[in-house]
């Protein structure tokens, strides 16, 4: 009798090197490090935000951040766009420093029947199981789970990380036990949730996902979650 086994998903070489880079900068953020070294969670015009690529690269690059990822709506070509303007700077601007963007996407998604987002990084984009997320639309029924996406992200080579988690309808003491069961990666501990200006993470907040990221040994993510058209604010 013939078995017919499952393909084997391997991530591709540059794949696994940015996601290497990407956990050794996360072991090393702090309450200070967005939105001026590093900025995790950006839309630009491609989903819902104000910014064009190009105006971001140039924003990010105006602010000196060493690193940062865009992550529209269920798309990645603002990412495209962003990505080809930076190999362009790189040629004409050899000693400027240029940051390194990393390939992210936020995704609408179920846990415990609620609502809410799950940020995807450092991602194979050719992946065949992903490409449902990346058409511009929220995933419907089985596919919108929370499990099925965390899933799908890893397979792709990516990791996952539950977005503003204070913002839902049920707290951060249970959702993020619950995504933590489910293999999530990371949470986004460092979340400016009154958009302050300047921008600064909530102390309340910050603290009660940090403890609840400890427990579950969890990554601490920040980002500025950038929809109008300052990357150093929200809005």
């Amino acid at each position: 009798m013939v078995v017919k086994m499952a393909p084997v998903l391997i991530s591709s070489p540059v794949t696994e090197s940015d996601q290497k880079a990407l956990r050794q900068v996360w072991q090393t953020l702090g309450p200070d490090s967005c939105p001026r070294s590093y900025n995790f969670h950006c839309h630009t015009t491609a989903s819902d935000g104000q910014l064009y690529p190009k105006t971001l690269i140039e924003q990010a690059i105006a602010i000196g951040l060493k690193g940062f990822a865009i992550t529209d709506h269920h798309t990645i070509d603002g990412y495209q766009i962003a990505k080809t303007c930076l190999h362009s700077l790189q040629d004409t601007l050899p000693h400027q420093a240029i940051p390194h963007l990393w390939i992210g996407v936020e995704i609408n998604a179920r846990l415990l029947n609620t609502d809410v987002h799950i940020l995807g990084y450092a991602f194979d984009p050719h992946n065949s199981q992903l490409q449902t997320y990346l058409q511009g639309k929220a995933p419907k029924n089985q596919q919108a789970e929370a499990a099925t996406v965390i899933d799908v992200l890893h397979q792709a080579g990516g990791l996952a990380v539950l977005a503003h988690p204070c913002r839902y309808r049920r707290s951060a003491k249970e959702l993020i036990p619950a995504a933590a069961n489910l293999g999530i990666d990371g949470v986004e501990a460092y979340y400016a949730y009154a958009n302050p200006n300047p921008w600064h993470p909530s102390p309340r907040q910050t603290q009660q996902v940090k403890q609840l990221s400890a427990t579950y040994n969890l990554f601490n993510t920040c980002g500025t979650d950038t929809h109008g058209s300052n990357l150093l604010r929200r809005l």
